[in-house]
């Protein structure tokens, strides 16, 4: 790719240079999360100073276009990941259907009493155990969201299923338990220690938090779902319509 500004033309030369970067994001050498060229370099390169260079670069980055990273450089952001509010399916359904392939990098499986919270979303006893089950996953480029769900103890999940299945066929096809109705709150909040370490951000860094309640065809809850995405990875739309 040409790599140059025409310093006759009377467009000013930040809006040259910020042209120039948006056809360099859709080049093939740069898409898809690769760096683009040091900004020293690019600024001599095109004959123009660093800060007429970073106004265009800061645009990009702005829209989200562009990421950059101090000490590490300038790079083509990846395209977000996209879920819907209307006809709700599964996070693999989902994934499936905009033909991502999704990598679980953790699947962990525990027993464990139920917090105040879930305990009064189950209508249960602080005292019984329910399973939990969470799962770290993303993209072959690494993580973008994690998943902890909480199972009515009435489905019969006994923690040795292949949880690699997408989870709501292992409800249906293994329990006869039909997932039909969620309820969801969404939310932004900074990321902690924890789920820093699991996304591989910066602590404090701003995450979007899906909490899902799903219930079956009775409308008795079965599951107690939290998701904690990278906000630089996921974006969640709604779509309303007018009666």
């Amino acid at each position: 790719m040409n790599l140059s500004i025409d310093h006759k033309n009377p467009l000013p030369l930040h809006i040259q240079a910020e042209n120039l970067l948006r056809n360099m994001i859709k080049d093939p050498q740069y898409a898809g999360g690769k760096f683009l060229p040091n900004e020293v370099q690019l600024a001599k390169q095109l004959a123009i100073s660093r800060s007429t260079l970073r106004h265009a670069l800061n645009k990009l980055v702005y829209e989200g276009l562009l990421t950059r990273k101090k000490g590490v450089g300038t790079k083509v952001a990846e395209a977000a990941i996209s879920s819907k509010s209307k006809n709700w399916l599964s996070f693999t359904q989902e994934m499936t259907a905009r033909g991502i392939v999704i990598k679980n990098f953790e699947l962990h499986v525990t027993w464990v009493l139920p917090d105040e919270t879930i305990a009064n979303f189950f209508e249960i006893s602080p005292n019984k155990k329910v399973l939990k089950l969470e799962r770290l996953r993303g993209k072959a480029e690494g993580p973008f969201v994690y998943f902890i769900s909480y199972f009515h103890p009435r489905v019969g999940l006994t923690g040795e299923e292949d949880f690699k299945r997408p989870l709501y066929d292992i409800l249906e096809k293994d329990y006869m338990t039909v997932a039909t109705l969620s309820k969801e709150e969404i939310s932004a909040k900074s990321a902690d220690k924890f789920i820093s370490g699991k996304l591989e951000l910066e602590s404090g860094s701003p995450i979007l938090l899906r909490k899902r309640f799903v219930f079956d065809q009775g409308e008795r809850p079965i599951e107690y779902n939290l998701g904690y995405y990278r906000a630089d990875s996921f974006v969640y739309t709604v779509e309303s319509r007018r009666e």
